[in-house]
């Protein structure tokens, strides 16, 4: 409960009690008032049956007085002290509710507004992170299924071919070649998803720490991009850079590398061929730099543009083993920028795909 809360709920007790009092005080002082104009109001004979009792109090009014508006105000502070025991006993039950599976709504007294609200809240976000792990976990589950299967595929092209070439004896020396080539290339796609099984791992069970430098961010990307080059040229694929000169930022330089890296190698396996990649870089003022790099795509659907940047998530719904990975680029991506303190957004339309990442100039880490 923050201190706002805090606040409010002690003021309404408080109120209660201190309202109580005064009304208690009111209703004692109302009869004790009429209590003495009626006994002033009649002669009393030592025989009569009271007699006794309001000799009493007549000789001891103000004490009699004080200990009845003394013991009232314990009365009614075990009341409230009761109704308080029964409240925390009520907020105990409820917030049990909160990590039992229940998703109906808290319901507490209505001097508890606030916690109630508040309650309900957590309890809201608490359905949300189950919910969004369980689609996770799903997810992963369905990845290393499809995974396993992709695997399968090339393994059985490996061993059909080296069979054929170990087999043939006569086979020509084009067709062995051919053969051996196609294994080959088989054989690097078992690679890369036998890397993608590791990069699973490695993303599930380690924790990122950053290592700061300084790195001119222009060289770098325009580094990457040239090594890109054999690869963007097999899809036919040309970018054009519009980048300020000489932008430094500090930064993890090895993790910095692997968002661009990521992002070019996502650029390539969903660009059309013979299209253009435009790669922007400029300084801000507002002392952030911003990236963006547009490719030319099939547009991605609004619901899935909400998707893109969690784990295991595969726009290829197809499972191409040619294409697409295990389905962990985009959230490496958004959790290294925002470690960096920085954003990334996707926006899709016109069969266009854009991706804006604003990174500070000295990174300040997320702690």
């Amino acid at each position: 409960m923050d201190k706002r809360v805090q606040y409010e709920v002690s003021r309404q007790f408080l109120k209660r009690f201190l309202f109580h009092i005064v009304i208690y005080v009111l209703i004692v002082l109302v009869v004790a008032e009429t209590g003495w104009f009626y006994c002033n109001s009649k002669i009393w004979y030592p025989e009569e049956t009271f007699y006794t009792i309001i000799h009493f109090i007549h000789y001891n009014f103000a004490s009699v007085f004080l200990f009845t508006i003394c013991f009232g105000i314990i009365v009614i502070a075990c009341i409230h002290f009761f109704a308080i025991a029964s409240m925390l006993g009520r907020i105990t039950q409820e917030i049990g509710k909160l990590y039992s599976g229940n998703t109906k709504s808290v319901n507490l007294p209505a001097q508890l507004k606030e916690m109630e609200n508040q309650l309900n809240q957590i309890m809201a976000d608490i359905i949300k992170s189950r919910r969004e792990a369980d689609e996770a976990i799903q997810r992963k589950n369905d990845m290393i299924v499809y995974m396993a299967h992709d695997l399968k595929t090339p393994l059985t092209s490996v061993i059909g071919y080296i069979t054929l070439v170990k087999d043939e004896d006569n086979l020509p020396d084009s067709i062995r070649k051919k053969y051996l080539g196609i294994a080959m290339k088989k054989a690097e796609r078992l690679e890369d998803l036998i890397n993608e099984f590791f990069e699973i791992a490695r993303y599930n069970f380690t924790q990122m720490v950053l290592e700061y430098s300084t790195v001119n961010l222009t060289i770098m990307i325009q580094q990457l991009l040239y090594e890109f080059k054999p690869v963007f040229a097999k899809k036919g694929l040309e970018y054009i850079t519009d980048m300020e000169e000489d932008i430094v930022i500090s930064c993890d330089v090895e993790k910095m590398e692997r968002v661009f890296d990521n992002l070019f190698r996502n650029i390539v396996n969903y660009s059309y061929e013979n299209t253009n990649i435009t790669v922007l870089l400029k300084d801000t003022g507002t002392g952030s730099v911003q990236f963006v790099v547009e490719n030319h795509g099939k547009t991605i659907p609004k619901e899935k543009l909400q998707c893109i940047f969690e784990q295991f998530f595969r726009m290829d719904s197809s499972r191409s083993t040619e294409a697409g990975g295990a389905g962990l680029g985009l959230a490496i991506v958004k959790e290294i920028v925002t470690l960096h303190n920085g954003t990334v957004i996707c926006e899709s339309e016109n069969e266009k795909i854009k991706f804006i990442l604003n990174i500070p100039i000295n990174c300040v880490p997320v702690t």
